[in-house]
């Protein structure tokens, strides 16, 4: 499918115009005042870049690995939950556009269709992300499903012990299909515990990421674990409300890792320039869930790949104007604080979108 959508701020309109009110507030908003969410942008506008001039930029390569996986960009598709609200294929969609593209789609066990189904949509590598919705013999049965259907890797969510309080949906009274199931289901994730997490990982034998990592502390307790990928993330804003922005707890999980596991940022992840600006900074990837469904919803998973396109577009710009050609220099030096201009919101990071809600 040729789409003609030429900045992403095209998509997101595309996208605003074929989503009903509420798939679209579950989609764009974050938890109460969405303080965190907002940080999580503002935090990108707070770094600016320090260019070298006179580098022959004249094959610039944007590509990097992640567990031994090759990524044409440093961006992972991120787990998103119940991606049948955007586009009837749900995963599907998703992991087909991963596929095309050349990068890696982590699977939301809270969408649909079935683990196996999306597994067996594409050839290429996919990481499974499990949500505790059961008892143990429920997680047996996920984990022995995971491995038969061929996935590379285990992604656990660590900071989704309890339901957020989403305003936006809320007001709408819609709630999302994996927030309609049995109450029940949150005791079991309430009891997770780091020993958990280890019975898992020796229980699956595939490399671990242990997403929504927000402190140096559990870094390094992830770390002595030995988690293969920490993964900075509030989700998104949507969890735990008044806290900091990812990328302004990077710096601290970088140093607590220690080089020991490779690491995923995300939050607030919007242009190509974000995702250079989180390499400087220690990070091995991004992972992207708004602008994932973005695309999903504007034109399903050629919206996707789509998306991934304008963003391979501004990552090779910003190195070349940067004076990197690999991915592998990017470092601190390449980056300084700086006060943002923009105040943040949803959609700040394009300038013909002011205010940022599109009702």
């Amino acid at each position: 499918m040729a789409l003609d959508y030429v900045t992403n701020e095209e998509v997101i309109q595309a996208a605003r115009k074929k989503l009903f009110q509420g798939a679209y507030d579950y989609l764009v908003g974050g938890a109460e005042t969405e303080t965190t969410f907002r940080r999580n942008r503002l935090a990108f506008d707070t770094i600016a870049f320090r260019p070298r001039v006179l580098v022959d930029v004249s094959d610039v390569d944007t590509s990097t690995t992640l567990l031994g996986h090759k990524l044409r960009i440093p961006v992972l598709l991120a787990p998103i939950g119940s991606l049948q609200s955007f586009d009837p294929e749900g995963g599907i969609g998703s992991t087909k556009a991963a596929h095309e593209f050349g990068v890696v789609h982590v699977v939301s066990s809270a969408t649909e269709p079935t683990l196996e189904e999306i597994a067996a949509a594409s050839p290429s590598p996919k990481i499974f992300q499990l949500y505790i919705r059961g008892d143990d013999a429920w997680v047996e049965d996920r984990l022995k499903r995971m491995l038969n259907a061929g996935y590379k890797a285990l992604c656990i969510t660590v900071d989704s012990a309890v339901d957020s309080i989403r305003e936006r949906p809320l007001l709408t009274r819609w709630a999302q299909p994996t927030r309609r199931r049995d109450p029940m289901e949150r005791v079991y994730s309430k009891k997770i515990t780091w020993d958990t997490v280890q019975k898992y990982k020796e229980r699956t034998g595939l490399p671990l990421l242990l997403k929504g990592i927000a402190t140096a502390e559990d870094a390094a307790i992830a770390v002595q674990l030995g988690v293969d990928v920490v993964w900075a993330s509030n989700h998104g804003g949507r969890q735990l409300d008044h806290g900091l922005g990812s990328m302004d707890t990077l710096p601290e999980i970088v140093q607590a890792v220690d080089g020991k596991a490779q690491i995923v940022v995300d939050g607030g992840v919007n242009r190509g320039s974000d995702v250079l600006k989180a390499i400087a900074l220690g990070a091995t990837a991004v992972a992207i869930g708004r602008l994932q469904g973005y695309g999903l919803a504007a034109a399903g998973s050629a919206g996707v790949v789509h998306v991934l396109q304008i963003l391979e577009a501004e990552i090779r710009s910003a190195m070349g104007l940067m004076g990197v050609t690999r991915i592998s220099q990017l470092g601190p030096k390449y980056v300084t604080t700086a006060k943002p201009v923009t105040l943040p919101h949803e959609h700040s990071a394009w300038v013909n979108m002011p205010g940022g809600r599109i009702r």
